[in-house]
């Protein structure tokens, strides 16, 4: 989402000091088995269940999807403070820090058209709630030295993101409450202090009423996000994994080792800002596609970004070109370019049927297939539009990068395995279940999630509903 962001999230350590005043003291401890005839096994389920609170699954419930005639955006429901409320968040894999719009913000959106109810995190409210200072270390990572010269001034940040939105705030400590995997479908709350942005003033897309949520979760490498800080604090693994429901919305995302559907991994490129991995080829139905020269260069054969914060799939011109001529030649259209970045066409027939799959191939032989559903949407019964696009994505160098949005990833079990360094996917039902293994290595079924009910189904992101309006009197000026 935030490619072309101007914040550049530099990679932190998080330290925690416990300090203790010096002192000779007593105490009388004693064994919780003492006097007791224990069998090693029961010793070990004693050692399995701390194991398993040091090392949680956490269940985040989703809601949205990543259709363009939709609401094109996947969000969780959070809770921060003491006591904890509730706050609806964008889940983004392309940033690195957790912020939420904050009390008083007289522009914030104070309603949305997505179904779900907005709030304000108010710091005087939260008995837990905490500034955090320039003299803080988690500020000493990220701010450029000259905005705090001064060591009791708040430690503020301002994110730009690749569509031109803005969040300006400052950060603050607190706890934040998500929900841990208890047993099979079943989960309980796990709180813990993280460091999180106060946003006090948005522009662009984050200030619109249609498509508002409370803010926006990174769930990048940087040791600024969340996941990140929770791994700091010991309470789960630098691994995460998620399930968009491309069809009927939601899906599943979980924080932690999963055991199946078992999935086959490609290496991260290392040192990179995002999730980059290396792509060997691209063929539409077995027709390979040539990779332009271009194309970046990660140590490897071609820069990809994976990420989840953006809804459609960027291509450089000439691999978008080849790739729509190569699905054409196998069910031959008459495509309209619409505003200048949608091809369009009328069909009326069964468009997994008669449109080819695209397959891109990956380092250490990983396939993800893309399918006539997931890049193709449908503006009337008899109108479709690619979800493939041409972008202009460039590195610092000049380099075309090709950037990999939920049109791709939907309908798919995707694992970001920080500690390893790799990703990986697997096609699965985003509408049935996962099974997530604990610190004990005790597995338990996690299921799919939809926070917009079936009423609100029909709710759709207002820049798109007016994209879609545009596109259906200029298509008909085509057709007509």
């Amino acid at each position: 989402m935030d490619l072309n962001r101007t914040l550049r999230i530099v990679s932190a350590v998080f330290m925690v000091l416990i300090q203790f005043a010096s002192g000779n003291f007593v105490f009388n401890v004693t064994h919780k088995f003492a006097g007791k005839e224990k069998q090693l096994s029961e010793l070990k389920s004693h050692d399995s269940f701390r194991h398993a609170r040091m090392l949680a699954n956490v269940d985040l419930p989703l809601g949205g999807d990543s259709r363009a005639d939709s609401i094109g955006l996947y969000f969780t429901k959070i809770k921060l403070g003491s006591p904890p409320k509730e706050y609806y968040v964008q889940v983004d894999t392309g940033s690195d820090i957790l912020w939420v719009n904050c009390a008083p913000c007289p522009k914030c959106p104070v309603k949305t058209d997505l179904g779900i109810p907005l709030s304000l995190y108010d710091s005087k409210g939260s008995s837990s709630s905490k500034k955090v200072g320039c003299e803080d270390d988690f500020c000493s990572f990220i701010m450029q030295s000259e905005t705090c010269e001064a060591k009791k001034k708040p430690c503020s940040y301002h994110v730009v993101y690749g569509d031109g939105s803005t969040s300006d705030g400052d950060f603050v400590r607190d706890n934040i409450t998500l929900e841990q995997v208890t047993g099979n479908l079943r989960t309980a709350p796990l709180a813990q202090e993280v460091v999180f942005g106060c946003g006090s003033n948005q522009s662009g897309q984050l200030g619109q009423t249609d498509s508002a949520v409370d803010g926006i979760m990174g769930f990048g490498q940087s040791n600024t996000s969340i996941i990140s800080q929770l791994a700091a604090a010991g309470d789960v693994k630098r691994i995460f994994s998620h399930c968009l429901d491309n069809m009927n919305g939601g899906g599943i995302f979980a924080i932690g080792d999963v055991e199946s559907p078992v999935v086959k991994t490609t290496p991260l490129v290392p040192n990179q800002v995002h999730y980059n991995v290396i792509l060997k080829g691209i063929d539409v139905d077995g027709d390979p596609v040539d990779l332009p020269p271009s194309l970046a260069s990660f140590g490897g054969n071609g820069g990809t970004i994976i990420d989840s914060g953006t809804t459609l799939a960027y291509l450089p011109q000439t691999l978008y070109t080849s790739l729509i001529e190569k699905i054409t030649a196998r069910q031959p259209v008459k495509l309209h370019m619409v505003q200048e970045t949608f091809a369009c066409f009328s069909f009326t027939s069964n468009t997994d049927k008669a449109f080819p799959v695209v397959n891109l191939h990956f380092e250490d032989s990983l396939k993800l297939t893309v399918y006539p559903h997931d890049y193709l949407f449908s503006l009337r019964e008899d109108m479709y539009c690619f979800g493939w696009q041409s972008g202009g994505m460039t590195t610092q160098d000049g380099s075309d990068v090709i950037l990999l949005g939920d049109l791709v990833l939907s309908n798919k079990l995707v694992v970001y395995d920080l500690e390893k360094e790799v990703i990986g996917w697997a096609d699965h039902n985003c509408s049935s279940s996962i099974k997530v293994k604990d610190g004990a290595g005790t597995s338990y079924s996690l299921g799919a999630d939809n926070l917009i009910s079936s009423s609100d189904s029909s709710v759709m992101n207002g820049t798109f509903v007016t994209l879609l309006s545009i596109l259906i009197s200029v298509f008909y000026c085509f057709t007509s």
